[in-house]
């Protein structure tokens, strides 16, 4: 496992980030986030300390579906099934479907890195 680099840019920063990727302008380092946020509001709601324990508790008992970690979370199925998607858009999770429907949750990195730039 690896470390997941996030980052946090106004959404017009991001923007003219990604269009002078494209336009060939820039070009991105290996160590630059992969993931942006465009406040670190956003970030701490998707990372609040009730889902980082989610995660944890993820990487911990590796659950083989859904049911699984709801029981050992004692969440509601539906609550989680709509926080994991979220963090599956960042990239916090993967959910890997299964046999029979089954979605088996799986954390793809040990920790996540935040870069903030106070000029900005």
């Amino acid at each position: 496992m690896s470390t997941l680099k996030v980052g946090i840019a106004s959404y017009e920063d991001m923007r003219a980030r990604t269009m002078a990727i494209a336009r060939g302008d820039l070009k991105p380092n290996a160590d630059d986030p992969k993931v942006w946020f465009t406040s670190t509001e956003s970030f701490a709601r998707v990372l609040s300390n009730r889902n980082r324990a989610l995660l944890a508790t993820i990487a911990a008992t590796h659950p083989v579906s859904l049911q699984e970690l709801a029981v050992s979370t004692g969440r509601k199925s539906s609550n989680l099934s709509r926080t994991l998607k979220t963090m599956e858009r960042y990239g916090f999770v993967n959910l890997q479907r299964g046999e029979r429907g089954r979605i088996r949750p799986e954390v793809p990195y040990q920790s996540i890195s935040l870069e903030l730039s106070l000029n900005g």
